[in-house]
């Protein structure tokens, strides 16, 4: 059980650490992805991603074949955030976005998520170091993470009741107000990791 706590517990707080915020705002972006009304397409949308980093976080876990310079992980991470927003204010005003197959979305969603899983698995494996058996490891870490998307995704769901129902905001509006602010917050440390990047290479 210690074991379990141990693993459950670093992928939790992993996800939900505030000084690594950026997976904090690609799960909000998604949860903003579609009204509340529309439920069960942002169900598809969570799950799309939690196959994405799921797949890439095992692989690179387990294997050295899939491995990219953290310093790229990282720009690549903001980036997705980046596009998300842009997609999102995209949608929201041009006719061509809002007519794009759901299908698509997911499997942008899923690649994304491809890459996150590789920023998750730089702790993991620095955990692990050498030890044989990562079996359990990563299955617990990975539950970890999926409590915590949960967690972020309950509370972007009640933030947005919160200011639908009590404050009486239109969905639109803060919807483009969240967006907005998140796409900022990415243009931000998209240059920042871009600066990094090169300067790494």
């Amino acid at each position: 059980m210690s074991n379990f706590w141990i693993w459950f517990s670093t992928g939790l707080e992993h996800i939900l650490d505030l000084s690594g915020y950026d997976h904090i705002l690609f799960v909000s972006l998604l949860v903003l992805t579609f009204p509340l009304k529309q439920w069960s397409k942002l169900f598809w949308l969570i799950t799309a991603f939690t196959l994405g980093h799921s797949v890439s976080l095992a692989i690179s876990t387990t294997s050295s074949e899939l491995f990219l310079p953290q310093a790229l992980v990282e720009f690549l991470i903001a980036f997705s955030i980046l596009l998300t927003a842009i997609f999102q204010l995209l949608a929201m005003y041009t006719r061509r976005t809002k007519k794009m197959a759901p299908i698509s979305i997911y499997i942008v969603v899923t690649l994304f998520g491809l890459i996150h899983g590789l920023g998750f698995s730089v702790l993991l494996k620095s955990m692990l170091g050498h030890s044989q058996s990562i079996v359990l490891p990563l299955l617990y870490f990975n539950l970890g993470l999926e409590m915590g998307q949960l967690i972020i995704v309950l509370t972007v769901v009640l933030f947005s009741l919160l200011l639908a129902f009590i404050f009486k905001w239109p969905y639109h509006f803060y919807k483009l107000t969240l967006v907005c602010i998140i796409g900022l917050i990415a243009l931000k440390i998209s240059a920042e990791r871009l600066w990094q990047l090169w300067h790494s290479s």
